[in-house]
């Protein structure tokens, strides 16, 4: 969908910030949304939509089991 965000769990990446999950989010919604940077009428919903989904990357990332390495 997005090829510029990148893989953010081993082995790919070791050590993922919580500035690695907001890029990746913001990439994401950018990519949905359509806009690059949303209107002001628009601003708070992007980032509040941004916030989610970097809290849903690190819940997830907790979550996975990396096998086989």
């Amino acid at each position: 969908m997005c090829r510029s965000i990148k893989t953010l769990r081993p082995p790919y990446a070791e050590m993922v910030t919580e500035e690695d999950m907001r890029a990746a989010a913001l990439q994401y919604v950018r990519k949905i949304s359509g806009f690059r940077q949303p209107a002001a009428h628009n601003e708070e919903a992007f980032d509040a939509a941004v916030e989610k989904v970097t809290a849903a990357t690190q819940e997830l990332l907790d979550a996975l089991v990396v096998r086989g390495r």
